[in-house]
């Protein structure tokens, strides 16, 4: 199972031993245990076996069953090393255990066969002493002893075991304290790489080989139709792109009026692309220009990426998008109102690359859960003969 280090070994044997000495040891044996199974073990091999007592088991909670469970042992229990013999289960409330697992209360009785609560466990004894392992008001373990004569146990002792049980129940709270720490940091870690993997796909999905090979070939279409001022326009709207996803590419936020810039340019390179199957607009409340806002980035973007790609695939006609922006000191609110004819037609266009893109729900469930953002969403739905509308809210914070 484990062993325990030389820095941990069994007390040297002495009569006159007092029990001051006994908590200095055992507090010391404990310093370079990180187990909850090492602690149990050496309470009942290197203390409890110091204090003149011949029987002793340790017994844990399993919150997940409601039992408290033998852990460690030291007398007969214990044959050998690190084992129990025939190991039993105590449910909350059941025998002389259960009962002091169940009110966080000690009991010392000192003749067992005129209590009906005692279980005998492997042989029958006369004296009982129980007292519970408390960490922040809740029974999380036992050290039950007992004796063969009546009146074994006194008053003393029974302070004796509390004052060990509560360094025990130090110890154990502060290696499930460490052990909690430490697998938060791992999933933070974890998901700290989800989330970059996330933004990394979102932006190469801006900068993909399709997306910039079918805007060479625009601005190639308009050079060759002899459309310069829109071959001009065109690379300069994608040369503003290309140095806005590099200049936020490790960038966790962006202010709100260079995203708003931002997808306007990429909106209108999307226009371009799809030869005007949409048409959109934007409405940024004046007053609310000059307002400081900062929003996680990629989150818009990734947003309207779904939202393009999802009416070219659908082949919508007559898409109209409006988009507008309201900022306060607390929230940035998007919403997007969008209305399209129904048509009857066979879906013949799939989007090459429409497999890359970053599921937006994804994104926005790590970063709320890393970031505590609380992004909020709502969507709502309009159907009739002739079209189909919706509108679509988000509710992102401000970061400022």
């Amino acid at each position: 199972m484990f062993k325990i280090s030389q820095n941990s070994q069994l007390f040297p044997e002495s009569k006159d031993l007092k029990f001051s000495d006994v908590l200095m040891q055992f507090s010391e044996s404990l310093l370079d245990i990180n187990s909850e199974d090492e602690i149990l073990w050496m309470l009942a091999k290197n203390c409890i076996s110091k204090l003149g007592f011949i029987d002793c088991v340790v017994y844990l909670l399993d919150e997940s069953r409601n039992v408290m469970v033998q852990k460690a042992a030291y007398g007969p229990k214990n044959p050998k090393g690190f084992e129990i013999s025939e190991p039993v289960e105590r449910p909350i409330g059941f025998g002389i255990v259960g009962h002091v697992a169940k009110t966080g209360n000690a009991e010392l009785i000192n003749d067992t066969s005129n209590d009906v609560r005692y279980k005998m466990d492997d042989e029958f004894r006369f004296s009982e002493v129980c007292v519970p392992i408390i960490i922040d008001g809740e029974v999380i373990g036992i050290i039950d002893c007992e004796h063969p004569e009546k009146n074994f146990f006194s008053e003393h002792h029974l302070h004796m075991l509390l004052t060990i049980s509560s360094i025990c129940a130090i110890k154990i709270k502060g290696v499930r304290t460490n052990k909690k720490y430490i697998q938060q940091q791992k999933q933070t870690f974890e998901i700290e790489k989800q989330l970059v993997d996330l933004k990394l796909k979102a932006l190469s999905t801006q900068m993909n080989p399709h997306f910039v090979f079918n805007s060479l070939n625009a601005i190639q279409y308009f050079i060759t139709s002899g459309q310069k001022k829109s071959a001009l326009e065109y690379l300069s709207i994608f040369s503003k792109l290309i140095r806005f996803y590099l200049k936020h590419i490790e960038s966790e936020t962006v202010n709100l009026n260079d995203e708003i810039n931002m997808l306007n340019w990429y909106i209108k390179l999307q226009k371009l692309r799809y030869t005007d199957k949409f048409e959109y607009t934007m409405n940024v409340e004046k007053e609310q220009k000059n307002l400081k806002a900062i929003i996680p980035s990629f989150v818009i973007q990734t947003l309207f990426e779904n939202i393009i790609e999802h009416a070219i695939f659908n082949q919508h006609q007559n898409e109209k998008l409006v988009v507008s922006f309201q900022a306060s000191i607390n929230h940035v609110l998007l919403k997007i109102n969008y209305k399209h004819d129904v048509i009857d037609s066979t879906i013949i266009y799939t989007p090459e690359y429409r497999k890359r893109i970053t599921k937006w729900q994804d994104q926005i469930e790590l970063l709320n859960t890393i970031k505590k953002y609380d992004i909020k969403k709502e969507m709502t739905f309009s159907k009739n003969q002739d079209s189909h509308s919706g509108q679509i809210t988000i509710k992102l914070p401000n970061l400022a």
